[in-house]
């Protein structure tokens, strides 16, 4: 167990901090394109090269990880790659973080431990090729009520004659992309089960191809959100989307059991609560601190002075970033996408 959740720590970090480099990797590069001259652009760029593989690294551990362990317990993990990031900017990139965001990765580090400690080696359930299509089929399900609840939220607001992006749209794009997010595990692991039991060797290209489809397109939706809304709740909307669909997919439709023992079972179910209220601190940190008591203020304030001065010396700030996984995140693919949010 617990090889499989350091194998899943190293995936998450090496997805985002390779995203990061990318990203910073870019700024000097012009967009992506198949031309002779910009490919060479992008393979003799140091940083985005590193990025690049860095990202395929994690993804390729990621994937060890859930040929290993229950989704339940990966998913959750997985999302402490935000707190690996925010570690990472601090001591390489130089950034300066508030108090809550050393809470929130404390708490993301202790829930982490309680994942370990709880969970347990689960041998793999029988479920039926037709777990697959029913998987997609609840998926469709949900997605067809959110974005009904979308349609007619959008027809109120236009009858209003409101222009301005509410919280109900923030919450549904976070959501919608959360749920591909997990679901693109869910389904990853779910071709390593069907191997076990004897299936069609052909049906784990398949499954992987499915779950890099739900991860691009959960990023698409993703990308919506962050578009027209507020970064802070399409982000946290989508990284508790990601870990809740995941724990549940994986004991629903995987058949993956909690501990039989009630102190591990225990330490599972804190381990995620504690992963969970982590990534919230970390994406909403820089408001939460506006409510801290007066006597921390001034030192939160001084942060985020510091925090200016080093963009304006020409430092690249890349933490303000979503987890994508979660997020990133959360699986194969997630990507970091600069949020206007943090300060």
């Amino acid at each position: 167990m617990w090889e499989s959740i350091c194998l899943t720590l190293a995936a998450t970090a090496g997805n985002n901090i390779g995203k990061v480099l990318q990203k910073k990797g870019t700024v000097i590069l012009p967009p992506l394109s198949l031309k002779f001259k910009v490919v060479r652009a992008y393979v003799f760029n140091k940083a985005w090269i590193i990025g690049f593989v860095m990202d395929i690294f994690g993804a390729l551990l990621m994937l060890k990880a859930l040929s290993q362990s229950p989704v339940s317990v990966i998913q959750p993990v997985s999302g402490c790659g935000l707190a690996i990031l925010s570690i990472f900017s601090h001591f390489y990139l130089k950034e300066v973080m508030n108090v809550v965001d050393w809470v929130g990765i404390a708490f993301a580090g202790v829930g982490t431990i309680g994942v370990g400690v709880g969970g347990e080696e689960q041998k793999a359930s029988a479920i039926s090729i037709f777990d697959l299509p029913l998987l997609v089929f609840i998926v469709v399900i949900l997605f067809v009520l959110l974005n009904g609840w979308l349609h007619v939220y959008k027809r109120q607001r236009r009858e209003q004659e409101l222009m301005h992006s509410e919280v109900v749209e923030e919450i549904i794009f976070g959501m919608e992309s959360g749920i591909l997010f997990g679901m693109a595990s869910v389904i990853s692991k779910m071709g390593f089960i069907f191997l076990e039991q004897g299936f069609s060797k052909i049906l784990v290209p398949l499954c992987l191809s499915i779950s890099i489809c739900c991860s691009g397109t959960g990023f698409v939706f993703q990308t919506r959100g962050l578009k027209h809304g507020r970064a802070i709740v399409v982000s946290t909307c989508a990284a508790v989307a990601s870990i809740v669909t995941g724990v549940l997919a994986g004991m629903l439709a995987l058949g993956e059991q909690l501990p039989s023992a009630p102190a591990a079972r225990r330490s599972l179910l804190l381990g995620w609560l504690l992963i969970i209220v982590g990534v919230i601190l970390l994406v909403s940190s820089t408001r939460l601190v506006r409510r801290l008591p007066q006597p921390l203020r001034p030192s939160t304030r001084s942060n985020v002075e510091k925090s200016y001065s080093l963009r304006q010396s020409g430092t690249v700030r890349v933490r303000d970033s979503s987890p994508s996984a979660v997020i990133q995140a959360a699986t194969l693919h997630n990507l970091l996408t600069p949020s206007k949010d943090k300060a």
